[in-house]
């Protein structure tokens, strides 16, 4: 694969990547976000756009994360500074299958390191085993499972 390169803050592009990979999850029956949630403002609105990473394919956007330095609702007892969160990792369907999605985990590491802080943090519906074997084999370890505003939630996290 070509190389990719990475942007900050394009959340249009981030929002284009995410809905057109729920709207394919919902078409598969495996629905992960609502659609409407992932419009730029409604996005812009949970997470301020310099958290948005976009990977690009040439002039492509095929994948993003939001990468944020603290997350208050799924890590309430978090100290600042000890970890980066990331949130809506996403692969356009059109790029799936080609590794993309450990290539967006990289380059979260690699910020993570960079920002000197320990850890990678996230967190992912316990029933998507799928997601689940992907963050796993990146290294990811299982810290809990906990119910967060009516969702059933695996906490994930990484020693950078």
């Amino acid at each position: 694969m070509t190389s990719l390169t990475f942007t900050r803050g394009d959340v249009g592009a981030a929002s284009g990547v995410l809905t057109a990979t729920a709207a394919h999850l919902a078409a598969l029956g495996r629905p992960l976000w609502p659609v409407s949630s992932l419009t730029p403002q409604r996005l812009e609105r949970q997470y301020p756009a310099q958290s948005w990473r976009v990977a690009w394919l040439e002039t492509r956007p095929v994948g993003t994360f939001a990468l944020l330095s603290e997350d208050p609702l799924f890590w309430p007892q978090a100290a600042p500074g000890e970890a980066l969160y990331l949130h809506k990792l996403g692969v356009h369907p059109e790029a799936q299958g080609q590794g993309l999605a450990s290539r967006l985990l990289e380059e979260a590491v690699r910020e993570t390191r960079a920002a000197g802080v320990p850890f990678l943090r996230l967190d992912t519906a316990a029933t998507r085993p799928k997601l689940r074997a992907l963050y796993e084999a990146a290294g990811f370890r299982a810290v809990d499972e906990r119910q967060v505003r009516g969702f059933h939630v695996v906490r994930y996290e990484l020693d950078v």
